[in-house]
């Protein structure tokens, strides 16, 4: 019998939907409902896919002479059509607001439509008075700012490829990225703060510039200080003096270059904690359209609504955030800590701009669960319709918190994707209900499907993720990979011509899906597949354990299961608590969970992306040291796993 869901969207908030507008204009038979709308979607990709072009209005020069030929990898989808992304992002005018950025250290900027517009037209005169072309590589070591959305916009009005690292990327984690992509332009700031303290960013931009050759000029926006200190740096000016010292007049329209589907319009990268980044090359068409489709039909994404979603510009979840623009909607920028000067921070973000559809990671959710906070006691709540999750799987306790504490007429959508897809494979939709620890859907076009180890496909079961059909955002290629073997070692070794995505996951009776973690962190004690995510979520409910980190070691021919636990100020891991995380996670999973030992660490390593990073540590207990430990968010945190006498082989 299935559970009762946590949420059941009224038949009054269906019927004005734009999912349920498109069921109903797609075809000259409106489908009744969203599996039969699914299904269509995958077993006739070109009709659907086109429905969505002309039902998302995609500005173009050139239709398409042909929507699909299909082929994994290496599909072509839209061939001869031609567009610009950037005109599609900016094709909204007017004096409503486009940005608002904050930060934790100035004061709050609006910029609307025309304004906005304005900025790109006169930045991307400049980057073509300094030579950029169609295919530059330009990139931004910046915070998450309105200056980054500028440089992006300007740079792919062009035909220039974006890229761009947050700032807490060190050194030689931004030479591994962009030395590999050789960038002409690169923009960023001279300096940032989080939580409170102040980062000098410009005394890393200065090494970065020796060791990039190819950089022929660095542009400084000032958040920091509002005059910054250039000296030193060669090759550098200030925001203001970019748009004005190249000798051009002020300029207020932008001439978009007509470009094809596939040019490519970003650069992003793997998380490169098992050596040197992937360079994934995602094309304008694809990224736009599968934007579109997220955007507008499974977040019902318009023009009233103001999105949020706590991100940096080293994530896809910000080029993905960026795309908003093209509702029309006003797009939130944050630039610091989710919880400075307090964890109620984001919630008083909420109230005070009326944000609508606000985007967060489970981790922020876990911590104001565990800080007994009660949004809708304190806040009001009266603008939010959506809270979106994604960044590891959201635990069942969390879906729970969601409901009793901050609102029960709230659409909770955890979404999981990825960086390699600059997407989502399963997401949120406002004409499903919600079910306690389950992704509500598969997303429109993804033929995804949980697939055993000899390939077949299972449901109520877990399985690797796989989808089986061509989809518009796949990666255009990897830079630097000619032949394309990088290409398919990543995605088309286990099952051919298939695209294995690297998740554990289970379909579920409602055509939902729950994720258990990455494949290549699956624990296999006894030959059992474990997915971590099992784990975490019996043993993070407990008010004693901050956070938890699981890997599988090597012993007596086979594999145990070690635990590693972060404890809260008060508690101790002692027997009894031992034993408590034992019981809770052998009531909860099965007694193959149970781990061998658990053991105390004072953190948790993250991806700069906000993953846990369990091959690193898996690494270290094995004798194996990380090769890239400048992936890492707190990479000291390695420390606390090396040389555990507990965890010694005898």
């Amino acid at each position: 019998m299935n559970p009762l869901p946590l949420w059941t969207p009224s038949k009054e908030h269906i019927s004005n939907t734009q999912l349920t507008r498109f069921m109903a204009t797609a075809v000259q038979e409106p489908f009744s409902d969203y599996e039969s709308l699914y299904r269509w979607s995958i077993d006739q990709p070109e009709a659907f896919w086109f429905a969505l072009w002309e039902f998302a209005e995609i500005v173009h020069s050139k239709k398409p002479d042909r929507i699909l030929q299909p082929a994994m990898p290496g599909s072509i989808w839209f061939e001869g059509s031609r567009l610009n992304f950037a005109e599609n992002l900016l094709r909204r005018r007017g004096s409503s607001t486009a940005l608002l950025s904050l930060s934790e250290h100035r004061p709050t900027l609006r910029l609307s439509y025309d304004q906005l517009r304005t900025q790109v037209a006169q930045c991307a005169t400049s980057l073509r008075i300094a030579g950029i072309e169609p295919g530059d590589r330009v990139v931004g070591y910046v915070p998450n700012f309105w200056y980054s959305v500028v440089a992006m916009l300007a740079s792919t009005s062009i035909g220039a490829v974006w890229s761009s690292c947050s700032p807490d990327f060190g050194y030689q984690g931004v030479l591994d990225r962009f030395g590999q992509i050789e960038p002409r332009i690169l923009f960023t700031a001279d300096g940032y703060q989080y939580g409170g303290k102040r980062f000098d960013l410009l005394s890393r931009v200065r090494d970065i510039s020796k060791s990039l050759s190819s950089i022929e000029r660095i542009v400084v926006a000032p958040w920091l200080d509002e005059s910054p200190n250039l000296e030193g740096l060669e090759k550098a000016c200030l925001w203001d003096s970019f748009l004005t010292d190249l000798g051009q007049q002020e300029v207020d329209e932008i001439s978009f270059d007509p470009l094809p589907f596939d040019h490519p319009v970003y650069i992003l990268y793997s998380s490169g904690t098992t050596g040197i980044p992937k360079c994934i090359v995602h094309g304008a068409g694809g990224t736009l359209l599968q934007h579109a489709k997220e955007l507008l039909l499974h977040c019902d994404l318009t023009p009233q609504d103001n999105i949020f979603y706590y991100t940096t510009c080293g994530w896809m979840m910000w080029n993905w955030l960026v795309s908003s623009l093209m509702t029309g909607c006003k797009v939130t920028l944050y630039d610091g800590s989710p919880a400075y000067p307090g964890i109620s921070r984001m919630w008083d973000t909420i109230d005070e701009h009326q944000i609508s559809i606000f985007g967060t990671s489970p981790k922020f959710l876990g911590l104001c669960r565990k800080e007994g906070l009660s949004p809708r006691s304190t806040h009001t709540m009266k603008s939010l319709k959506a809270i979106l999750s994604t960044g590891s799987p959201l635990l069942p306790e969390d879906f729970d918190w969601v409901y009793q504490e901050v609102k029960t007429e709230i659409q909770l959508s955890s979404i999981s994707g990825g960086t390699d897809i600059v997407s989502c494979f399963v997401l949120g939709n406002p004409n499903l209900p919600v079910y306690r620890g389950e992704i509500q859907c598969r997303g429109l076009g993804m033929a995804v499907e949980a697939f055993d180890s000899h390939g077949n496909s299972i449901r109520n079961e877990k399985g690797e993720l796989v989808c089986t059909r061509p989809f518009p955002s796949m990666p255009i290629h990897f830079w630097n990979d000619p032949e394309g073997k990088r290409y398919h070692n990543a995605y088309f070794n286990s099952f051919p011509d298939i695209w294995t995505h690297g998740d554990f996951i289970e379909i579920t009776e409602n055509n939902g899906i729950r994720i258990f973690g990455r494949s290549d962190s699956t624990l296999n004690p006894g030959g059992v597949r474990i997915g971590t995510a099992e784990i975490y979520r019996q043993v993070e409910t407990l008010d004693e354990i901050l956070d938890s980190l699981a890997i599988g070691q090597k012993w007596d021919d086979d594999t145990r299961v070690i635990l590693f636990v972060v404890l809260a100020p008060e508690a101790t891991l002692n027997d009894d608590l031992r034993n408590v995380i034992c019981d809770r996670i052998r009531k909860g999973t099965t007694p193959r969970h149970v781990p061998s030992k658990i053991l105390e660490v004072p953190g948790v390593p993250y991806t700069i992306s906000g993953k846990k990073v369990e091959l690193a540590v898996t690494q270290i207990v094995h004798g194996v040291e990380p090769g890239n430990k400048d992936a890492l968010a707190n990479p000291e945190s390695l420390d606390g796993y090396r040389n555990r006498a507990e965890l010694k082989v005898h």
